[in-house]
Order: structure tokens, then sequence, then C-alpha cells
């Protein structure tokens, strides 16, 4: 098999899509780059397993782009799309709620991966804080599978999310705990999930050993 589908993971993707990005991973200036960046966004929009490579192919092709063409469309194409997803999000999650959390884990994998002088793109800062927000939001908690995103997503990107703006962390955590403390119809496993995000901030974005051992020896039951 192709050692770069291989190390990137395209497998997922269709043949065309396959051969796009390989085809820009090898040279960015001889392919299409609007229709690379969509190629990328639309994989990751039905394929939650598929975010964490399109950070690493993200930050690749923008990497490549810089070296051998000394541009930017790339960039300039994705963040163009994740706007227009952005803006439409609502509709998404209406929608599909599965693709709604593919967008926010998309989202905050791109927020994870692209860097400007080593620091968090500023123009992410917002749009990510504001998809978390609508993760407790009283619809959403109940949902098991908005509540494992908003989970996730804190622990990769919270300590990050805080260093960029503490203070709307600080009212993400205030609406977290009050979901928390007070949304009814939540289930067992979104109040675990909901209970170890705050001991993991509490902790300093970390978790004691045993905590960690506690935690997922009851996600384990």
């Amino acid at each position: 098999m192709d050692s770069v589908c291989v190390e990137y993971k395209l497998q997922t993707l269709d043949a065309a899509a396959q051969n796009l990005l390989k085809a820009a991973l090898k040279d960015p200036r001889a392919v299409d780059l609007e229709k690379v960046s969509n190629a990328v966004v639309d994989q990751s929009l039905k394929d939650s397993s598929f975010c964490k490579e399109a950070g690493r192919i993200t930050y690749a092709l923008i990497e490549e782009e810089a070296k051998y063409a000394n541009t930017t469309v790339f960039r300039r194409n994705l963040l163009t799309r994740l706007q227009q997803e952005f803006t439409a999000r609502e509709d998404t999650r209406k929608r599909s709620v599965s693709q709604w959390v593919c967008f926010v884990n998309f989202i905050c994998t791109i927020f994870d991966y692209l860097k400007v002088n080593n620091q968090p793109m500023a123009a992410l800062v917002h749009p990510v804080y504001d998809c978390l927000f609508r993760l407790v939001k009283p619809d959403a908690l109940t949902s098991e599978e908005e509540v494992d995103c908003l989970a996730m997503q804190l622990h990769r990107i919270g300590e990050q999310l805080e260093r960029a703006e503490a203070g709307r962390m600080d009212e993400l955590f205030f609406s977290l705990r009050d979901g928390f403390l007070l949304q009814e119809g939540l289930s067992s496993m979104a109040r675990l999930l909901l209970l170890e995000v705050l001991e993991f901030r509490a902790g300093g974005w970390a978790l004691s050993d045993t905590a960690q051992r506690y935690y997922y020896s009851e996600v384990a039951n």
C-alpha cells in the first residue's frame, strides 16, 4: 500500500480524494488547493476518526505549500470553509448531531495544530469557545455524544484555550458546573464525564493517578 496513505491513514477516503491529497502532499503547486481543503473538510464532517489525521495533514500541507510555493492558498481556503461551517453550525446540529460533533472535533483539531509563532490562531479562539458553549446548553447535556465530545476537547485543548482567554473558560465552567448540578435528565455516563472534567481543570488540567484509575474503571464498567 502507498506509504503516504499509510502514514496519514487516507484509506477511509475515496480513490479520487486519496489521489488528490497524495499529490498535494508531494507538491502543492500541482493541484487545486481549494479542492484539497474541501476534501479534508468534507471527510472530517462525516468521519470523526479522520479528524486527528486531518490535523496532521493540514499541518503538513501548510508547511509544504510555504516551502515550495511561498503561498497560503490552502490555509486561506481551509479557514474560509471553517467559517462557512461555523456560521451554519446550528442548522448542522438540527440536521445531524453526529455531523455537528464531527465539526466540533474538526475545528478543535485545527485549533490544536495550526499555530502562529507557536501560539494558537487568535481568529479561532472565540469560534472554538462558541462551539464548546453550545455543548453545555441543556439540550446538549442530555446527549451523551455531545457530552463526550465536550469532555474530549477540553482534555485536548482546554489548557491552551484558557491561556488564550481565561475569562471565557471561567464562564464555560460555571455553565458546565451548573449543568452538572441542576440539569435534569443527565445520564450516569454524562454525569461521570462532567464530574471528571470539573476535577481535571481543578487539578490544573491534570488528574491524579487515583482519580484516573477511578474514572477509567467507571467508564470501563
